[in-house]
């Protein structure tokens, strides 16, 4: 109950100052593009984040360790993985049972085994996910903009008529987080221009994109100029600078330009051939890989897929934790697959980078770091009796996977390792991947300087913390 309390409190602080953060974003000036040391070479023209919300089980996805079958009367203490591995097209790359299709193009792929979440005191989803997102701890002075809207404001959309930012699956109301996802799914002080389009359901992708059926269009018109003199109403339009002002009547003019282009198709995955559709057909995120294709077909610079991440259902599992593991690759492995062989179809894949995350992994055993051990909210037993005990429970940041494929990562490429044995810590040191420099190796295949700053308040933000991250080169081709 104590940690209960002090979690609620510091979630609490933490939306607080995120939303004071938010407010002061209204009055900032234009953000100035300061000059970075060098420019890198882009490898990819379309970033792709697969997000897996919510905390995946490092050792129940690629870093699979000795399997230890249920049992009634099974030491907790003997299970690493839950699932047999199973081998991929690369010689020496090992995953979980229930990956099959994704070991199947393992060889388009790199696989990171050794990425660590931050140390942020406690370890929060809304707090980790942050700091994933905007590659900063939070609570910041100002509104720190998600990664999708850096690239969007850095490098501009690659068509006009496509929002360059786009995030699919997630819904934002959903109970007392609601205010923490809301907090770095933002633009920030880039503006609204470079925000989200926010598409929670892809089936329902094609209704946002095009008026009514039954609307006429001259009410449509009326409704628009109706929708504008609303938003001329907002506190942004009342207390922002001119330069949020200008961008939040942008972001509306380029949302009404999107309905009358034929880009808007690309929204409509109903148009997709029966066969195509039922490959991906696994669940809100399988059609939302599916979506990502054709947005990216159709120009998209920007796109993030989520599993979507609602306390303690999808990867959030603290309970029934190998059940719960088995449903979520289920829903991800065919379409992740089917995404990268049919970017490479078309001939896509190496100007798109996908990325595949969470926030941080997990362990039976060991909360957090592997020198803290506290409660969790399922007491862990010595010995398992019931299926709900047996499983990756808790939340554990000091190793976890990031895999990557296209957009100038090497193919079949393994980086990094961690210990065989519990709590399963890096063992290279040297290859311990932070979020800055997990950062710095995106932004670099993109083209985008790791050092590149914004202009606030008269000091600069940089795209990754004070500038520091640092590309690691071992992972681009």
């Amino acid at each position: 109950m104590e940690k209960e309390i002090r979690e609620s409190l510091t979630r609490r602080r933490f939306v607080g100052a995120s939303g004071a953060a938010l407010l002061s974003a209204l009055g900032a000036g234009s953000p100035r593009q300061l000059a970075a040391a060098r420019k890198p070479e882009a490898r990819a023209d379309t970033l792709i984040v697969l997000w897996m919300a919510g905390g995946m089980a490092q050792t129940e996805t690629f870093d699979p360790k000795a399997y230890a079958p249920f049992e009634r009367g099974l030491e907790s203490a003997r299970v690493l993985s839950t699932f047999p591995s199973i081998g991929t097209k690369v010689d020496g790359i090992k995953v979980s049972q229930g990956l099959e299709n994704i070991a199947s193009v393992m060889d388009r792929c790199t696989l990171v085994r050794t990425y660590q979440a931050g140390d942020l005191g406690f370890i929060l989803h809304s707090r980790h996910q942050y700091h994933w997102h905007t590659g900063y701890a939070p609570p910041q002075s100002v509104a720190a903009p998600h990664l999708g809207a850096v690239v969007a404001r850095t490098l501009g959309p690659k068509n006009p008529d496509m929002p360059a930012f786009l995030d699919i699956g997630q819904n934002m109301e959903i109970g007392a987080e609601s205010d923490a996802l809301k907090a770095f799914h933002t633009a920030g002080f880039l503006g609204s221009e470079y925000g989200p389009f926010q598409i929670p359901d892809p089936v329902e992708a094609a209704a946002a994109v095009r008026p009514p059926a039954h609307i006429t269009s001259s009410r449509f018109e009326e409704r628009q100029k109706l929708y504008r003199r609303l938003v001329e109403a907002s506190p942004v339009l009342r207390h922002g600078s001119d330069y949020q002002q200008r961008s939040l009547l942008r972001s509306v003019d380029n949302a009404y330009r999107l309905l009358s282009s034929p880009a808007a198709k690309a929204f409509d995955i109903a148009l997709e051939p029966k066969e195509s559709y039922e490959k991906y057909n696994t669940g809100r995120f399988g059609l939302g890989c599916l979506l990502a294709r054709r947005l990216t077909e159709a120009g998209a610079r920007f796109i993030e897929i989520t599993t979507e991440y609602i306390p303690f259902r999808h990867w959030d599992s603290h309970e029934n934790g190998h059940e719960r593991a088995a449903a979520m690759k289920k829903e991800i492995d065919r379409p992740v697959a089917q995404l990268i062989l049919d970017l490479e179809e078309r001939g896509l894949l190496d100007r798109t980078l996908i990325v595949m995350a969470s926030e941080f992994g997990r362990d039976m055993i060991v909360e957090g770091k592997p020198d803290k051990r506290v409660k969790d909210q399922i007491k862990q037993p010595e010995i398992i009796e019931e299926p709900k005990h047996y499983g990756m429970h808790r939340h554990f940041s000091e190793a976890g996977c990031v895999l990557m494929a296209g957009g100038g990562v090497k193919k079949g490429y393994l980086y990094g390792a961690t210990d065989d044995e519990r709590p399963c810590k890096v063992t290279d040191r040297a290859k311990a991947m932070r979020i800055e420099d997990l950062h710095a190796t995106i932004y670099t295949a993109m083209g985008i300087a790791p050092d590149l700053a914004y202009e606030v308040e008269k000091r600069p933000f940089y795209v990754t913390r004070d500038g520091k991250g640092k590309p690691v080169m071992d992972l681009l081709a």
